[in-house]
């Protein structure tokens, strides 16, 4: 069998394709530039840069315009925040530019990683990029690697200017220069001598959340009653957040003082914001401003809300933390206490046939039956008020004793600590005179063998000035405990003198002011425990 030549046929080329292929079409080149602050010398450079690439592609006859994206008074650590950036981005992948120009790599990204991720990008759909200052094509081999120099070099400066930044401003703290963000800062607008001035309409707000929050409301209260009465936001906003109320009651802000440093950024590149619980110093400014609600106020609500985190549950049983939850609804909530095992009662809603019946219970004996608490009587609502409701009023028929007594509470509260004579202006001036002795001791000490020969004086000194700063410490935390103390019992005081001489109705409000515990002795005895140290037994009506 003879072997054949396998048959081929040729296809001529098309001449006239031959000719197109030498016709190379115009490269579509854009230009990135970016200015990272909006000062007018930077606008000047904007504009300048803009106007310098438009010149540079139009004169290019090889080159046509794919369009001039400019990022101004934007950050380059984050391409994020930069839209145009994006928008050329988006351009590229839509194979709409085959070429990009740029003056330097800081101005293409100041963050390394960002970098070289979008010059990958570019690189794998055959887009060069041209950094004009470093000379680098990125489509060359070499060029990744000169560019993670650079781009780590234009990082670094990124992190050193924010630190320098960073440490201006720290300075600026260390001399009590307060920086106010007006915007969501309620209450206040800057005045014309650039500190906060009091908005009147929105003050009477700032100081009715106060009291409310001191009366015994929760935060949910006070967030319906102020949409219910239609009042505006900081931003003119018609529906109030409770972060947002529980921002203004903890905002020291509110009684003139400005705490500084509270949060701060994290790095330069991802700009995360973290809270500083110690991290790095604070600068406290006392009477910055001018304050809406008193310092004592403001301690008071610190107390209050301090009190109510700190509250532990009546039984484990639903609150296996420990903790609960602070109910505003019911006064009793949290002042009815057991006589025999000390929890605190429930309220409690029985319902039979249709008819409700409302009662408190040990919570003791709701959760876990007779085991820890065997006899603690179950109490109808509507005798139990009654019942506390006549002991309040026998109080108040001696408003003048009752409020005498009161007011004896707080002297005794405001009076000095046994052993704890000196005050803290007292100690400013000990420690001032030891400071003054220890510098006169440290200049004649030197000399060879000085300091060492003055060794037992410069101990005492130190120890002196040490046990003087923790009584001073002490005695200003006792000062501040004793000012939400008094705050409380002076409401009482406050509510007496200017309530009438009998309470018909019940009021939560009014029972928490003068109300401060109420123990259950049986079922047809309780004793009621008053602010200022009243204790009074009366009778359960109907009790049983």
């Amino acid at each position: 069998m003879t072997e054949t030549a396998p048959r081929v046929i040729v296809i001529p080329a098309k001449p006239e394709l031959i000719q197109a292929k030498a016709v190379q079409r115009q490269l579509r080149v854009a230009a990135y530039c970016r200015v990272s602050t909006d000062s007018e010398e930077q606008l000047t450079s904007y504009e300048a840069q803009k106007n310098y690439y438009t010149d540079k592609i139009m004169t290019n006859p090889d080159w046509t315009m794919a369009g001039i994206y400019a990022d101004e008074g934007i950050t380059g650590t984050s391409a994020r925040k930069r839209p145009e950036f994006l928008k050329m981005i988006r351009k590229c992948r839509q194979k709409k530019i085959d070429l990009v120009l740029v003056k330097s790599i800081s101005r293409f990204a100041r963050n390394t990683v960002d970098c070289l991720n979008y010059m990958r990008v570019l690189k794998s759909l055959g887009i060069a990029i041209i950094f004009e200052e470093q000379n680098i094509n990125t489509l060359e081999t070499d060029s990744e690697m000169l560019i993670t120099m650079m781009g780590a070099f234009a990082q670094a400066e990124s992190e050193s200017l924010s630190g320098n930044v960073q440490w201006g401003k720290r300075q600026a703290m260390r001399e009590g220069k307060v920086h106010y963000q007006y915007r969501w800062l309620y209450a206040y607008e800057k005045g014309e001598d650039g500190k906060p001035k009091i908005i009147p309409e929105q003050a009477e707000v700032v100081k009715r959340i106060y009291d409310s929050y001191l009366a015994g409301h929760s935060l949910r209260m006070i967030k319906e009653a102020l949409e219910r009465d239609n009042i505006r936001t900081v931003d003119g906003g018609s529906q109030w957040s409770i972060a947002v109320i529980r921002g203004i009651l903890k905002n020291e802000k509110y009684c003139g003082d400005a705490l500084m440093q509270k949060t701060f950024t994290q790095d330069c590149i991802s700009k995360k914001q973290i809270r500083n619980v110690g991290q790095l110093p604070m600068y406290y400014a006392p009477d910055s401003h001018e304050g809406i609600v008193s310092r004592d106020t403001y301690n008071a609500v610190q107390a209050e809300m301090a009190r109510r985190n700190a509250r532990k549950a009546p039984s484990r049983n639903k609150a296996p933390t420990g903790r609960a939850c602070y109910s505003a609804k019911y006064a009793l909530t949290e002042r009815l206490v057991c006589g025999e095992c000390g929890t605190l009662y429930r309220r409690c809603v029985w319902s039979k046939r249709g008819t409700k019946r409302v009662v408190w219970r040990c919570a003791s004996r709701v959760d876990y039956g007779t085991t820890y608490c065997r006899n603690s009587p179950t109490l109808d609502e509507k005798p139990l008020q009654e019942a506390i409701l006549a002991a309040v009023n026998s109080a108040m028929s001696q408003k003048e004793t009752l409020i005498s007594r009161i007011t004896s509470a707080m002297q005794m509260e405001l009076a000095p600590v046994s052993g704890k004579t000196m005050s803290a202006a007292d100690i400013d001036r000990r420690l001032s005179e030891l400071n003054e002795e220890f510098q006169k001791l440290f200049a004649e000490s030197r000399g060879e063998g000085g300091y060492l020969k003055h060794a037992d004086k410069f101990k005492r000194i130190a120890d002196d000035m040490a046990v003087l700063k923790e009584k001073k410490a002490a005695l200003l935390e006792q000062q501040n405990s004793s000012s939400a103390v008094n705050r409380r019992i002076q409401d009482a005081v406050n509510i007496l003198s200017s309530g009438s001489a009998e309470i018909t109705e019940w009021d939560e409000s009014m029972i928490r002011q003068l109300v401060d515990t109420v123990k259950v002795l049986s079922a047809e005895r309780i004793k009621v425990y008053l602010h200022g140290g009243i204790e009074i037994e009366q009778t359960i009506r109907g009790g049983r």
